[in-house]
């Protein structure tokens, strides 16, 4: 069985995440998204849990896709979960210098470990979890923009929080 790792902050899932999902599901007999906490991203919208039920309520209707939290080294997720690809989209060529660097690390910890790029398709080139996030805060339409099992959870999620930013 082919084991391919979908990661990333999902902060929040956009529809554009779903698309490269999608397509990694197409291909592998298993895909496991690893929802991991960006220590970088200083400006979290929603906590791991909660990114973690959003991804789940997004890939529910994809059979050989799963989800889980990881707060360590893709590579070793890689490695507990048998994984030996990497599938990541690229929007552009800032993301691909990006993600070719991280393919490198990646593959020097776990010799063997390969990543796959995939590009963005057209429709979802201009997307991006901050894009959201924004339009999230400022209460606009998110059907555009997110998974629709997606949009009453962060609805729910962004009424309780009152507005506030959330995480921050």
């Amino acid at each position: 069985m082919r084991t391919a790792l979908c990661s990333g902050s999902f902060d929040p899932i956009t529809l554009g995440h779903l698309d490269v999902i999608r397509r990694a599901a197409a291909c592998f007999d298993r895909v496991v998204v690893c929802v991991s906490p960006n220590a970088e991203k200083r400006s979290q919208m929603f906590t791991p849990e909660q990114k973690l039920l959003l991804v789940r309520a997004a890939v529910a209707e994809l059979p050989n896709v799963e989800a889980e939290l990881w707060p360590g080294l893709l590579a070793d997720f890689a490695a507990a979960y048998g994984a030996s690809v990497i599938v990541r989209g690229v929007r552009n060529v800032t993301d691909f210098d990006a993600e070719y660097q991280m393919a490198l690390i990646n593959r020097g910890i776990c010799p063997g470990l390969e990543t796959m790029l995939l590009p963005a398709g057209q429709e979802y080139q201009h997307f991006s979890s901050s894009m959201a996030r924004e339009m999230i805060r400022y209460r606009q339409p998110l059907e555009r923009y997110l998974p629709g099992p997606v949009i009453p959870l962060v609805e729910e999620l962004a009424e309780k929080e009152g507005g506030s930013n959330h995480g921050q």
